[in-house]
């Protein structure tokens, strides 16, 4: 299982420089303009993936509309913004009273909605009563309320389950701040070596609920910054690489509790391109209501990684 909060890549890194690398052969024939025109492709392609990367954030659904996380302790919750109209679970947006969450002996949760309320399930209008399916299930089951700026899921996180909340109009996505970073550096493109583990090793990750999961760690990433040589385990991503991590700079210039950082899977040879550029905060330096994963004691480096993300200045809710 990947940590919720984690983003991919977006640009190939390497095929733009070729072409720029190639472009400014064309134009000026010397190392500086090749040098000047793999420069210009290395800034470009940071401002893009920076541009998805605030676009995301700020999607909608995105993880600035967080409004809410409850965790479910009784078989039966009654849901709904309204204070004195019966509701054992109050949310920050939505109708009065939404509808009744219930949980069956077989574990499996349920919504009954309020009569006469206008919701949607996964899209569609909701009639009856309907299954809830988490995020752990595959196909994670969405309540939309607010003709759909709002909606309602899931989780589980280790044997507990809660029901996240988000609304387009959520104080931290109304408000954002903006994001703040440390120049792209081109010396932060680290080529390190990938070092495989045996078929099956995991690695025990904690979140800040206090649940921990052991994730797949198919390998970790050796590489060498100012003479001195360092490792970061490696979350398995599909084809690729997810590291959580901490450093030198968390609390002093970075996210306190760690950043993320993906990678695309090693070639042939074992080689891993290691963009701390492109190291980002996770959600919960966003909002209150994220169940974020903890850098193991593996990954917290004896290291000032000057480059990626700084930490979010603006109110967090």
């Amino acid at each position: 299982m990947v940590p919720e909060g984690k983003v991919k890549p977006v640009l190939a890194m390497g095929m733009a420089l070729l072409l720029a690398f190639a472009a400014g052969c064309d134009r000026h024939g010397t190392a500086e303009g090749d040098a000047t025109a793999v420069n210009s492709a290395f800034q470009a392609e940071h401002r893009a993936w920076r541009d998805q990367r605030l676009a995301e954030l700020l999607r909608p659904d995105g993880w600035t509309s967080l409004v809410g996380l409850h965790w479910l302790e009784l078989k039966a919750h009654h849901i709904g913004s309204g204070e004195r109209i019966g509701n054992t679970m109050r949310l920050a947006f939505g109708p009065e009273r939404m509808g009744l969450v219930t949980r069956d002996n077989d574990g499996s949760y349920w919504f009954t909605p309020e009569q006469g309320v206008e919701l949607t399930y996964n899209g569609e209008p909701l009639k009856g009563r309907v299954r809830l399916y988490s995020d752990r299930d595959g196909v994670q089951s969405v309540i939309g309320f607010d003709e759909d700026k709002g909606k309602l899921t899931l989780v589980q996180r280790g044997d507990r389950h809660a029901l996240r909340v988000r609304h387009s109009e959520a104080p931290t996505r109304v408000q954002f701040a903006g994001l703040q970073y440390w120049p792209a550096d081109p010396s932060w493109r680290i080529e390190g070596r990938f070092i495989a583990h045996p078929p099956g090793k995991t690695l025990p990750i904690a979140d800040i609920v206090g649940t921990q999961n052991n994730s797949p760690n198919p390998g970790v990433v050796e590489f060498v910054r100012d003479g001195r040589t360092f490792r970061l385990e490696a979350l398995a991503d599909g084809d690729g690489l997810f590291f959580v991590l901490a450093d030198r700079t968390s609390g002093h210039g970075s996210y306190p509790a760690g950043r993320f950082l993906d990678a695309a899977g090693p070639d042939p040879s074992g080689r891993v391109v290691l963009d701390f550029n492109r190291a980002y905060n996770p959600p919960c330096a966003f909002t209150l209501f994220a169940t974020c994963p903890l850098p193991p004691p593996e990954n917290r480096l004896d290291l000032a990684i000057t480059a990626g993300e700084k930490n979010y200045v603006g109110k967090v809710h």
